[in-house]
């Protein structure tokens, strides 16, 4: 009962409606509850049912699943944990009950992993279960080798190199996802800011340019959540910011709208690759 429908929790951004598009064709009803301010407006009109919820109120989005015998659920979508520490924060969000006990009561601290795992008990105690985000976009993720003509150099690859072993290192924390390399040195490395921060604070930083922008999955990652995800907008900051290279996990990292980002690799003289171990051109491992 309610197998044949997928409830979708979406932040910000386009992958969310990779997914809608994805479970529909797979034959799926798609009910989606969208954060206000922060979900694409145009999920109202591909998803089959939607709803707009508040993001700190769980309790919000557990009645509507149940309302509409939702079983399963993904959760994808950009959220700025910055927004977190504003000023006045309850009054902003006036957190629910259930929002209350994920923070303070499930999660152990506040890092992503730790509040993500406590929304999965959170929803699992109401019969709903989180599922993988990616699989109705697997054509989505990132390959292994060059997206497009440009290769790096032997320089490139060397820092892509060296990038890696920090970028796991901090994912296995579960600090952050990327760090920004230039001649075996850490220009920037990502917090809760997210990556186009990042890349924006490597630029002031290192105002020669030609850096690289290495981007990984965490050590034995949760594909559930907080899948690493880039776009047309990381090219478009890269360009900004003054970074030649970006280096993705290949199979782990979702590429959004993979024709664009090819033409904006193109245009700007960007090198764009999937690299697996920390090594352009190596197969994934079945």
């Amino acid at each position: 009962m309610g197998r044949d429908k997928l409830g979708l929790i979406a932040g910000g951004g386009e992958f969310p409606l990779l997914v809608t598009r994805g479970a529909k064709h797979a034959g799926l009803k798609v009910v989606c509850l969208g954060f206000r301010g922060l979900a694409d407006k145009q999920l109202t009109r591909e998803a089959d049912k939607f709803v707009w919820v508040n993001l700190a109120r769980i309790g919000e989005w557990i009645r509507a699943l149940k309302k509409e015998n939702v079983r399963r659920v993904i959760i994808c979508g950009s959220v700025k944990k910055t927004d977190i520490y504003t000023p006045y924060r309850w009054l902003r969000y006036i957190p629910d009950w259930r929002t209350a006990r994920v923070w303070y009561r499930r999660s152990k601290d506040r890092r992503t992993n730790s509040l993500l795992l406590a929304l999965v008990d959170e929803l699992a105690e109401e019969g709903i279960t989180m599922e993988d985000s990616v699989q109705f976009c697997q054509e989505d993720l990132a390959g292994p080798g060059p997206l497009g003509t440009r290769k790096p150099t032997e320089k490139q690859t060397k820092d892509i190199a060296f990038g890696w072993k920090i970028a796991k290192a901090m994912g296995g924390l579960d600090i952050g996802q990327s760090v920004c390399v230039r001649e075996l040195e850490v220009i920037a490395v990502e917090a809760i800011e997210g990556t186009d921060q990042t890349i924006r604070r490597a630029g002031e930083l290192c105002r020669v340019g030609g850096f690289t922008v290495i981007k990984v999955a965490k050590p034995n990652q949760d594909m559930r959540f907080d899948v690493p995800t880039v776009g047309a907008e990381t090219l478009e900051v890269m360009h900004q910011a003054g970074a030649a290279v970006l280096a993705v996990e290949a199979g782990k990292t979702l590429v959004i709208n993979r024709q664009k980002v090819r033409r904006l690799a193109a245009k700007y003289g960007l090198v764009v690759i999937g690299i697996v171990d920390g090594q352009a051109g190596k197969e994934p491992a079945d």
